[in-house]
């Protein structure tokens, strides 16, 4: 428990949209008084950040070690949903993710992962079906029903689906959403359906659309995904149903800044103070029920001290009475954990990435930079031997995925343009939603060595070139790495820099390639099974 201690600075006030000097007593982790004063410090106190929606795993870091980059930041709680270790581990990722937060100040809010396997056209490591998600609605310490990817399976009425929403009902949990471009009367029976927010809009009228059908609207601003701009004037007109998200967050650009960014960025857009700030410190705790304190008395003394109200520099970050970052210092301490993982699969040769060229046009998965929609395009493409060769020169290159829970399995290989490699190859075991092996590369010997560096490691990112490797161990579920949050970033950034070295004008590859095998996202996947037709919800010939 906290000790009792005061704190001065101007008070921000959201829901009397006033700011005014304050002082404030805090005991038992609990705010015991606010005062009026004459005059204060010149420094602000607002309640903590709360980001809406975010797989902790897609930081690299075991939650304790994303607590302490994130506490630097302002950030006190987290809506979390374990879905990808729960992809690779089952419930006893659920468990890891749950116990290991609880070693931390900070408040980590997790849901029940609604979609393990995501779809029933790639390999998971685990299921969890409804009866395992009645079990973890029934916990204290399980929030909501996470995302709902299977659409189409609400819109068909699928048994199991609509089993997993109405556990949620009773149990008197909310539904998050993920239903990307949906619009119209689709999106509309998506909603009736109980699904009750979305993170998954990239335009302006489609987030505009589910916001008048009484959606929350998470803006997301990830490290691949970035609706930001796009969705921000929402604000304006529906300021009680925005939050602000994350969704998936790379260590590197996690050490940078996290939800302190969009705010300063709402602001500098000439956003509402008072609505930019419910959006990312009331509204999460109003619809999640979170027991994150709103700087009132009696309340958690969950706030963070920041020098002014237009870059919101944080200097001070409270949770629960306690001190966690002052100045861009973490005071969270570092905990050990034993890894858990699921990883079966053998080494592979180069012969293991042929592709057959079968004549006529080739489809294309095309890459869009800072968005998880990939296009398609039907193109020529080289050959020797009867073998499809890659094509430098128009960036279309050969790109695999391999199923890492069983032993003697041959990967899936298509072709996919604008990750701009010229002469090497990227592989990474954090492939959504299964976190098979996934790899993009120049040649065949090149994406055979990247792989077999992830399946020595048993879980990584690595990056290969003639001249040299790098690659970054993730040894829990292959997903996190259990080391310092900080020097895990500092490594990231190497792998990255050398992905760019490689030729990638990507803003983050490996976050980019990691969503290559999303298929519950428009419009052209690969999973272990084969090409995939996210729009149709079928499987592709890569010719014909």
């Amino acid at each position: 428990m906290s000790k009792a201690f005061r704190v001065q600075g101007k008070l921000v006030d959201i829901e009397n949209r006033e700011v005014y000097p304050v002082e404030i007593q805090v005991s038992e982790g609990k705010i015991n008084r606010i005062d009026r004063i004459d005059s204060s410090p010149d420094q602000y106190i607002l309640p903590g950040f709360i980001d809406a929606h975010v797989h902790i795993e897609s930081s690299l870091l075991i939650p304790t070690e994303f607590a302490r980059l994130a506490s630097i930041h302002g950030t006190v709680a987290t809506v979390s949903d374990p879905h990808e270790i729960a992809n690779v581990c089952g419930l006893k990722g659920v468990e890891y993710m749950v116990e290991n937060g609880n070693q931390s100040p900070f408040k980590f809010f997790f849901g029940a992962p609604s979609c393990v396997p995501a779809t029933q056209f790639e390999t998971a490591g685990s299921t969890i079906d409804s009866t395992d998600i009645a079990k973890l609605l029934k916990r204290d310490d399980i929030y909501y029903l996470a995302e709902m990817m299977n659409w189409p399976g609400v819109l068909s009425g699928d048994e199991e689906v609509l089993k997993k929403i109405e556990l949620a009902k009773k149990f008197g949990k909310p539904v998050d959403g993920h239903a990307p471009a949906l619009t119209g009367d689709e999106a509309a029976r998506y909603i009736n359906a109980g699904i009750t927010t979305d993170h998954e809009c990239v335009a302006l009228e489609e987030a505009r659309f589910k916001a008048l059908q009484g959606m929350k609207i998470a803006i997301r601003e990830g490290s691949a995904a970035k609706n930001f701009d796009a969705l921000i004037d929402l604000i304006d007109e529906f300021p009680d149903q925005i939050m602000f998200c994350s969704d998936d967050k790379h260590p590197d650009s996690l050490l940078l800044g996290h939800i302190n960014q969009l705010v300063a960025r709402a602001i500098d857009k000439g956003k509402d103070l008072f609505a930019v700030l419910k959006a990312c410190c009331i509204t999460p705790i109003q619809h999640y029920n979170l027991a994150v304190g709103r700087l009132k008395p009696n309340e958690p003394a969950d706030f963070i001290v920041v020098k002014d109200l237009i870059n919101f520099n944080v200097l001070e970050t409270y949770i629960s009475g306690i001190l966690v970052a002052k100045e861009g210092e973490s005071k969270i301490l570092s905990t050990k954990t034993e890894p858990i993982n699921n990883f079966n699969v053998n080494p592979l040769s180069a012969n293991d990435f042929e592709l057959n060229h079968e004549g006529g046009q080739a489809k294309v998965i095309v890459v869009e930079d800072s968005q998880l929609i990939t296009g398609k395009i039907f193109s020529d493409v080289p050959e020797k031997d009867g073998k499809v060769i890659v094509d430098i020169e128009k960036d279309i290159l050969k790109i695999a995925i391999l199923n890492r829970y069983l032993p003697d399995v041959k990967p899936s290989v298509a072709l996919v343009k604008n990750f701009g490699l010229k002469n090497g190859a990227i592989a990474s075991s954090v492939a959504h939603d299964s976190h098979n092996i996934i790899v993009v590369g120049t040649s065949d010997v090149l994406m055979a060595e990247a792989t077999n560096l992830i399946i020595q490691e048993k879980g990584g990112l690595s990056a290969v070139r003639p001249t040299g490797n790098k690659v970054l161990n993730l040894p829990v579920a292959g997903l996190m790495s259990n080391s310092d949050g900080f020097l895990v970033a500092s490594s990231y950034i190497e792998v990255d820099k050398k992905a760019k070295e490689l030729g990638s004008g990507l803003q983050s590859p490996f976050m980019t390639l990691s969503f290559m095998g999303l298929l519950v996202i428009p419009h052209l996947k690969l999973s272990d099974k084969g090409l995939f037709d996210s729009d149709l919800f079928k499987f592709e010939k890569v010719f014909g």
